[in-house]
C-alpha cells in the first residue's frame, strides 16, 4: 500500500494533477472530435450506416461497460500502473485507429480506444484522492479534473475539424501519441502508487457486470437512433437480469466487485442520483445544441464548435470556482443554487426560436455551468464517501453513472425531439418516395435532400426541429428541478468542505 499522502502538499501534487490532466482532457477530445471527421473518412472507408454507427459508438459503449471492472482492478494492481498501462494502450490503439484500411479495422480500434479509456478514467480520479489528502485542495483538484473532461469535449469539434482540414481524418486519433509519452515519462515522477490488499478479481463478477451495463449501454443508444423496439427491449431484459445476478453475488461476497454498501450512505446514493440526472439534461442539451447551430442556424461544424466557446467558459467557471465557494457554504446548498441557477438556460432553450442563436448559446451556458458545478462537488462527495481502499471502484461507479446519463440523454430527448418532428412535418406532394421518406425522418435527413425540397418546406422541418428542441428542454428542466431539490433535501447536512479538518487542526495546535 502506498503512503499516506501529506495533509499540506508541495508542488509535487500539483504537478502530478497537470500529468493527469492530460488523458482526461484526450478522453473528453475522443467522445466529440469524431462528430467532424466521419464524412471525411466515409470518403476513404466506404462504410455502411451500421458500420459508421458502430464508429461512433464503439468507443463510448466499452468505456461504460468496463469502468467498474477497470475501477476495481486499480484498487487490487495499483492505480499508477493501471493508468500507465492504459496509457500505452490508448496510444497503440489511436495509432491503428489513424492508419484504419477499412471500417470493421476502425471499429476494432475504437473498441480498443474503449477498453484502454476505461482504464484512464477511474485511475486518474481515484489518484487524485490519494494525493490531496486535505479536503479543500481534493475538491479543488476534482474540479479540475471534471472540468478538463468537460473542456475536452467542447474543444473536439474545433481541433476535429481543424486537423481534418489541414491534414486527413487519421491525425485526430493521432492527438493521443505524444499525450501517451508524455504521460508515462511523467507519471513514475510525479504520482504516487496506491493499491489495495484486497484480493484478485471475481472473473464471475466481471462477467456479471459486463453482462449488465453492455446490453443497458446498447439499448440506450439503439433507442436514441432506432426507438423503441423488440431488439431495445430483449437487451433491457437481458441487462436487467444480468444486474439482479450481478448484485446478489456482490451482497454474498466478503471482496465484492462493487461495495453495494456504499449506497447506504445518503450523501453518496443522493450526489450518484444528481450526477445521473444532471447529466441527462447536459447530454440530451449538447446533441441537440449542436444540431441547432448547425442543421437551422446553418454553421460550419468549425464555427459550431466555436460557438460552443462561451458555455466552455462558464464550465471552466463552475468547475473550478464551486469548490472554492464550497469551502464555506455546504456543497449540498451549492449545488442546488447552481442547478436552480441553470434552469434559466433550459427555459431560454425552451422559448428560442430558429434565429435565435445568441439566445440558445446563453441558454446552454447555464446548463454548462450546473454540470461543472455538480461534476466538481458531486464526484467529490462520491468519492470522499468511500474508504480509501475503494476509492477506484468509487470513481468507476461515478464515472458510470455520468456515461450512463450522457447515453440516455442523447436517447431519451433525443427521441422526444424526433417524436415531436415526425408528428408535425408531412412531406410535400411530387416528391419522390425517398425524398419524402428523407424529409419525414428527421432534421439531418431533410437536410441531405434539400436540394430537392420547396424553400417553405424546409423551413417547416426547421421549425418542427426547433419545436422539439423547445418541448425536450422544458422535460429537462422538471428533471433538473427535481434534482435541485434532491440537493437541497439530501445533502445540505454536509458541512463546507474540509471544515472538519479545520477544526482538527485548531484544536490540536492550541493543545
Amino acid at each position: 500500500m502506498g503512503a499516506e499522502p501529506s495533509s499540506r502538499p508541495g508542488w509535487r501534487p500539483w504537478a502530478g494533477l497537470a500529468v493527469l490532466a492530460l488523458p482526461t482532457v484526450l478522453l473528453g477530445l475522443d467522445v466529440t472530435a469524431l462528430y467532424l471527421v466521419v464524412p471525411s473518412l466515409a470518403v476513404d472507408l466506404h462504410p455502411t450506416a451500421t458500420e459508421t454507427l458502430w464508429i461512433m459508438d464503439a468507443y463510448g459503449f466499452l468505456i461504460a461497460g468496463f469502468l467498474i471492472t477497470m475501477g476495481t482492478l486499480g484498487d487490487r494492481i495499483g492505480r499508477r500502473r493501471l493508468l500507465m498501462i492504459g496509457m500505452a494502450a490508448f496510444g497503440a490503439a489511436s495509432v491503428l485507429a489513424a492508419f484504419a484500411p477499412s471500417a470493421l479495422w476502425l471499429i476494432a480500434a475504437r473498441a480498443l480506444l474503449g477498453v484502454a479509456g476505461a482504464t484512464l478514467m477511474p485511475s486518474t480520479l481515484s489518484l487524485i484522492s490519494n494525493m490531496f489528502a486535505d479536503a479543500r485542495q481534493r475538491a479543488s483538484a476534482i474540479g479540475v479534473w471534471a472540468t478538463m473532461f468537460a473542456l475536452g469535449m467542447a474543444a473536439g469539434p474545433v481541433v476535429g475539424g481543424v486537423l481534418t482540414a489541414h491534414f486527413w481524418w487519421g491525425a485526430v486519433f493521432l492527438i493521443a501519441v505524444p499525450i501517451s509519452v508524455v504521460v508515462l515519462v511523467a507519471a513514475p515522477a510525479l504520482l504516487p502508487e496506491y493499491r489495495s490488499d484486497a484480493p484478485r478479481l471475481d472473473l464471475r463478477s466481471v462477467a456479471l457486470s459486463l453482462a449488465a451495463m453492455l446490453p443497458i449501454i446498447y439499448a440506450i443508444k439503439h433507442v436514441a437512433t432506432h426507438g423503441i423496439d423488440a431488439q431495445a427491449l430483449a437487451a433491457v431484459l437481458l441487462g436487467g437480469g444480468s444486474t439482479v445476478a450481478f448484485l446478489r453475488r456482490q451482497l454474498r461476497l466478503r471482496e465484492p466487485l462493487l461495495d453495494i454498501r456504499l449506497f447506504t450512505d445518503r450523501a453518496f446514493s443522493s450526489a450518484l442520483s444528481v450526477l445521473l440526472i444532471g447529466l441527462v439534461g447536459f447530454g440530451g442539451a449538447m446533441y441537440l445544441v449542436t444540431q441547432y447551430l448547425q442543421l437551422v442556424e446553418g454553421l460550419s461544424p468549425l464555427a459550431a464548435g466555436l460557438w460552443m466557446g462561451p458555455p466552455a467558459v462558464a464550465m471552466l467557471i463552475g468547475g473550478i470556482g464551486a469548490p472554492l465557494i464550497a469551502g464555506r457554504v455546504s456543497p449540498g446548498i451549492v449545488m442546488a443554487a447552481t442547478l436552480a441557477l441553470s434552469l434559466i438556460g433550459y427555459v431560454l432553450l425552451a422559448f428560442a426560436g430558429t434565429d435565435s442563436k445568441p439566445t440558445v448559446v446563453a441558454g446552454f451556458a447555464f446548463v454548462y455551468l450546473g454540470l461543472g458545478v455538480i461534476a466538481a462537488l458531486g464526484t467529490d462527495i462520491v468519492v470522499s464517501a468511500a474508504p480509501s481502499t475503494r476509492s477506484g471502484s468509487a470513481a468507476a461507479l461515478s464515472e458510470t453513472v455520468q456515461e450512463l446519463g450522457i447515453a440516455a440523454g442523447v436517447a431519451l430527448l433525443g427521441s422526444l425531439t424526433t417524436a415531436i418532428y415526425r408528428t408535425a412535418v408531412e412531406a410535400p406532394p411530387g416528391l419522390s418516395r425517398s425524398v419524402a421518406e428523407s424529409y419525414s425522418d428527421s432534421l439531418s435527413g431533410a437536410m441531405s435532400v434539400r436540394d430537392q425540397l420547396p424553400v417553405a418546406a424546409l423551413h417547416r422541418a426547421q421549425d418542427a426541429f426547433t419545436s422539439g428542441l423547445n418541448t425536450a428542454a422544458i422535460v429537462a428542466g422538471i428533471a433538473v428541478a427535481g434534482a435541485a431539490i434532491v440537493c437541497f433535501r439530501m445533502l445540505r447536512h454536509i458541512g463546507p468542505i474540509g471544515a472538519a479538518d479545520h477544526e482538527e487542526e485548531t484544536i490540536a495546535s492550541t493543545s
